[in-house]
């Protein structure tokens, strides 16, 4: 398991209460909150966060307990990154602010590095 000793990613105070919230759900019991990169989108790659289960090469971020962890590969284009969570009248959710970016789109999950990675097209099953 490779356990991040340096901030890889870094999670706001928000982000952090909102992602313990998920995880102390009881059907998330044993889950950690999986953030990845997928393909797709209008800019070529987009942002995920799921419920898994620690894989083996995982890096693990941990905050009280709980764990959020992130794949080798998704970790090459998300290094650096800022997660943050916020609530609006009209919606809420997780919010990415990625230095590797070079474009994103206006919704804001999707997102193209200077970097050529092979990423899967479709949403990974965790």
């Amino acid at each position: 398991m490779a356990t991040v000793t340096e901030p890889q990613l870094i999670f706001t105070e928000k982000a952090l209460v909102r992602a313990k919230a998920i995880l102390q759900k009881p059907e998330n019991a044993g889950k950690a909150l999986r953030v990845f990169v997928f393909g797709g989108g209008c800019a070529g790659l987009n942002y995920g966060i799921a419920m898994g289960f620690v894989k083996p090469d995982d890096y693990v971020l941990e905050s009280e307990g709980y764990k959020i962890v992130v794949d080798p590969k998704s970790m090459e284009l998300l290094k650096g990154m800022t997660v943050d969570y916020f609530e609006s009248i009209q919606s809420s959710g997780f919010k990415f602010n990625n230095p590797n970016a070079i474009a994103s789109c206006g919704c804001g999950l999707s997102f193209k590095t200077a970097q050529k990675t092979e990423i899967a097209e479709t949403k990974p099953c965790h």
